[in-house]
C-alpha cells in the first residue's frame, strides 16, 4: 500500500460522520469561492450576509469568481476578485478558477444568488474541518428576495415570501438520514452552490469537469468522483442558505437541455441507474484485472466467464479509448478460474450493500481464486495508510472452476466443452 497522503484530522470508517456529532474544532482557515455572472443586487446581498458570519474573520477568506460579466462586479475590500472572459457557461471552470486562487484549508462554494445566515460557513466547514475525507453540503432554502436590502437579516426577510424546496432532495436526505446511509447514487444529493470541502480532497478529485458548459450537472458528476475517492457525504441541514428565487426545477427548463445533462452524465457517472441500459459509456464501473501466471487461453476464459457474468464489467487495460477513472469495483482474478452461474456477481452485489471494503472467495482448500474490491474503500485505505475503515470479508467460492493450461477455447466459445474441462 502506498504511503498515506492525508494524515491530519481524523479517519472516519464507512461514511461514519456522525461519529463527529458534537465534536468542535478550533475555527479552521475557510476560503468561501462565490461564483458570479451579471448578478450585481444579489451578488451585493450574497457578500454582506458573508461579511455577518460568525466565523472568526481572520480564519475567512472570500473569493468572487467572475464568470465574464460585462463589467467587473464591484466587491468590498478584502475580497479577492479573479475573472475568466465570457465564453459562454462556465460554472465549473469559474469554480476551478476561484479555488485555484483560495488559501483556506476548507473550501465552501456559494452562487453570488445564494446568500448564507450568519452560522452557515461554522456549521458547514466543521465536518471537512475535523475529517479531511468528507464533503459537507447544506440546505439551500428558496425566497422571492428581490427587494430584500444587502445587510438584511435573510431569516427574517425570507419569513412570507419562502418557495418551495425540491420534495424529492427533502425526501432523499429523510431516508437517508442526513447522508448517513449514503450509496453509489448518493451523488444526487450533492448541490454544488452549498458545498465545502478540504482542500486536499478537492485537489485529489481534480476539481470540477470544465466540459460542462451548460447548466446543471457538474455538481453531481464532481461529488460522484469524490465519493469513488473516499469521500465521506454529509447533509447539514443547520448550514442555511437562501436561494433568491425557485429551484431550477420549478422554473421552465428546455427539454432539451434537461436531456442533454441526462445524457453526459449518462456517459461519465457509470453506475447502474445512470449508465446507459445498452450503450458502452466511456468510463468504466467494474474492472476484471488477472489472472497474472496464466496461458492466452486461460486468461481468455477466466476474463471472458467473469465479463458475461457481471453487466457493466470491463477488462482492465483492453482499449486506448476506455478509461476507469470512474471505477467502483474491481474484480481481481488471482489464478485461472472460469465463473459460472451468478456467484461473481453475487459477490459484487454484497461488496455494494454491505458496504465492504473488500470480499474475497477461496475455495475448499481455504485458497482464494477471486477477490472483489471497493476502489472507494482502497482509496481511503491509499489516503490514511490503514484498512481497516470498511470490513474484509471471505466467502466459499462456489461455481468457479480452475482452468486448465490445455483449455479448449473453441468449446467453451462453441458450449460444448466437458464440464470441468
Amino acid at each position: 500500500m502506498a504511503g498515506p497522503r492525508m494524515m491530519h484530522g481524523r479517519a472516519l470508517p464507512g461514511n461514519r460522520w456522525d461519529l463527529l456529532d458534537g465534536v468542535v474544532a478550533d475555527p479552521p482557515s475557510v476560503s468561501v469561492v462565490v461564483s458570479h455572472y451579471e448578478q450585481p443586487a444579489q451578488l451585493a446581498r450574497t457578500l454582506a450576509a458573508l461579511g455577518a458570519q460568525d466565523h472568526p474573520p481572520d480564519r475567512l477568506e472570500i473569493v468572487v469568481a467572475d464568470d465574464g460579466s460585462s463589467a467587473a462586479p464591484t466587491v468590498p475590500e478584502g475580497v479577492v476578485l479573479v475573472r475568466q472572459e465570457d465564453r459562454g457557461f462556465r460554472l465549473a471552470a469559474v469554480r476551478n478558477l476561484g479555488a485555484a486562487h483560495a488559501s483556506g484549508d476548507v473550501l465552501v462554494f456559494l452562487d453570488a444568488d445564494t446568500a448564507p445566515e450568519p452560522s452557515f460557513v461554522r456549521e458547514l466547514a466543521r465536518l471537512p474541518a475535523l475529517a479531511p475525507d468528507c464533503v459537507a453540503i447544506g440546505r439551500r432554502r428558496h425566497a422571492a428576495l428581490s427587494d430584500a436590502p444587502p445587510g438584511a437579516d435573510l431569516a427574517r426577510a425570507a419569513a412570507g415570501r419562502e418557495l418551495p424546496e425540491p420534495a424529492w432532495l427533502a425526501e432523499g436526505y429523510r431516508r437517508s438520514r442526513d447522508l448517513r446511509d449514503a450509496d453509489d447514487r448518493s451523488y444526487r444529493f450533492a448541490i454544488g452552490a452549498v458545498v465545502a470541502c478540504a482542500r486536499e480532497m478537492f485537489a485529489e478529485t481534480g476539481g470540477f469537469d470544465e466540459s460542462f458548459t451548460r447548466y446543471g450537472g457538474e455538481d453531481w458528476e464532481w461529488a460522484y468522483r469524490a465519493w469513488i475517492r473516499g469521500a465521506v457525504l454529509a447533509h447539514v441541514p443547520t448550514a442555511v442558505a437562501w436561494h433568491d428565487g425557485p429551484d431550477a426545477g420549478a422554473r421552465s427548463r428546455p427539454a432539451a437541455e434537461r436531456q442533454e445533462e441526462t445524457l453526459r452524465l449518462a456517459d461519465l457517472v457509470p453506475v447502474p441507474g445512470s449508465r446507459p441500459l445498452g450503450h458502452r459509456p466511456s468510463r468504466a464501473d467494474i474492472v476484471v484485472t488477472g489472472p497474472g501466471a496464466a496461458t492466452p487461453g486461460q486468461a481468455f476464459v477466466s476474463r471472458d466467464s467473469v465479463l458475461a457474468a457481471v453487466p457493466g464489467a470491463e477488462p482492465a487495460g483492453d482499449g486506448a479509448d476506455v478509461r476507469f477513472d470512474r471505477v467502483r469495483i474491481r474484480i481481481d482474478l488471482l489464478r485461472p478460474v472460469r465463473s459460472r452461474g451468478s456467484v461473481v456477481a453475487d459477490a459484487v452485489q454484497q461488496v455494494v450493500r454491505s458496504g465492504l471494503g473488500s470480499l474475497t472467495l477461496v475455495d475448499d482448500d481455504g485458497v482464494p481464486p477471486l477477490r472483489v474490491v471497493s476502489c472507494r474503500a482502497e482509496a481511503r485505505a491509499r489516503r490514511w495508510g490503514r484498512d481497516d475503515l470498511f470490513p474484509h470479508e471471505t466467502a466459499h467460492a462456489a461455481e468457479l472452476e480452475d482452468v486448465p493450461e490445455t483449455v479448449d477455447v473453441e468449446a467453451y466459445l462453441g458450449g460444448w466443452e466437458t464440464p470441468g474441462a
